[in-house]
């Protein structure tokens, strides 16, 4: 009853097939991006998003993409405007910082892991543009589903892109769980990004079954002018890109990215609607995606580890009481959601 992470999980049978025939019959192909694999990841998402002008390049890890995307959006006098316990600010170890060459970090509060957007329309109308003195303003980064396991739908993250793009800012979408969201929303791919606003999207796949392989997605090619140095100067450009590819081209194909999605989210609602009948249990925010955030009885809590269960302690801001994480994931069970169900009511 592993619910600490979908990072925990394993891969995806099918993307695991696609790489075992990017291996196999001793078969050679153009090295760093070059091959037939990359190729194909671009084209497809330019068709799932709508966007023929789109450029794409994978990379292995979320860190990677969020931190040489902002780089590209930021110089190394600007600031970044993002949630208080966003990704960025809070689990990539300065990381952004170091591959915008110095670019500050500007939080912004808000309730459920979204950014208020009264306090960042009134960040951004601060007297420091153009002032030596003060870091200049220069992207809007938002976390899709957010680090709190909220979703922001299209009007809200379009109202964030107005305000910043009113201002000279770019946006950028964190999209470590974007598939998530988009199966919570219900749209288009489209229509939760560049056609709301956003610039550029770290389009996360290995939380939802690849083996390690993200994309920095660039709805402005002008913006992506300088990427591919940047991937290079970062050690992300890999010789043997088709690799990175070939998850992506698997995950992308015949919906499994958004199939997986629907998975975890539906194990996701099975949890709530059996832990939220239990008394003592109370969620901490709306559960949009695969991200549960719950105070659980003691009695409750000790009955799951003794049985076996693990989840992530989390921090509440109500005294006395133990708030935990559960994550669920693409391979995620019922029959496990059903055991750790079983147990707590019967503790409850």
């Amino acid at each position: 009853m592993n619910f600490r992470s979908d990072n925990e999980v394993g891969a995806h049978p099918g993307i695991l097939e696609a790489v075992t025939k990017a291996f196999s019959g001793g078969s050679t192909a153009p090295s760093y991006g070059a091959d037939e694999w990359t190729h194909r990841v671009e084209r497809r998402l330019r068709d799932i998003f709508e966007k023929p002008d789109l450029v794409a390049f994978p990379v292995a890890t979320g860190t990677a993409a969020n931190s040489l995307a902002l780089s590209c959006c930021t110089p190394s006098w600007g600031s970044v405007y993002c949630h208080a316990e966003a990704h960025i600010v809070v689990d990539e170890a300065n990381a952004p910082e170091f591959f915008t060459s110095g670019a500050k970090l500007s939080t912004i509060p808000g309730p459920a892991g979204k950014i208020d957007q009264k306090k960042l329309a009134e960040a951004l109308a601060q007297p420091v543009y153009g002032v030596v003195h003060h870091p200049q303003p220069a992207a809007v980064s938002i976390t899709q589903a957010t680090e709190c396991g909220t979703v922001y739908d299209p009007d809200e993250v379009a109202s964030i892109a107005t305000t910043a793009h009113r201002h000279g800012l770019k946006l950028h979408m964190d999209g470590a769980r974007f598939a998530n969201a988009l199966a919570f929303v219900g749209c288009s791919a489209a229509e939760l990004s560049w056609m709301a606003g956003v610039d550029v999207l770290s389009l996360g796949a290995t939380k939802n079954g690849a083996l390690a392989a993200e994309a920095v997605v660039f709805f402005d090619p002008d913006l992506a002018r300088e990427f591919e140095f940047r991937r290079k100067r970062s050690g992300h450009l890999f010789s043997k890109m088709r690799f990175l590819s070939a998850q992506l081209e698997a995950y992308l194909t015949d919906g499994l990215w958004l199939a997986n999605a629907n998975h975890a989210n539906a194990m996701a609602r099975r949890l709530v609607a059996g832990l939220t009948t239990l008394k003592g249990t109370q969620l901490l925010y709306p559960v949009d995606a695969n991200e549960i955030f719950v105070i659980l009885p003691p009695r409750m809590h000790d009955a799951l580890q003794a049985a076996g269960a693990q989840y992530h302690p989390w921090p509440s801001d109500r005294p006395g009481e133990r708030a935990y994480r559960l994550v669920t994931a693409f391979d995620t069970e019922q029959t496990t959601v059903d055991r750790f169900l079983s147990i707590a009511k019967k503790a409850a």
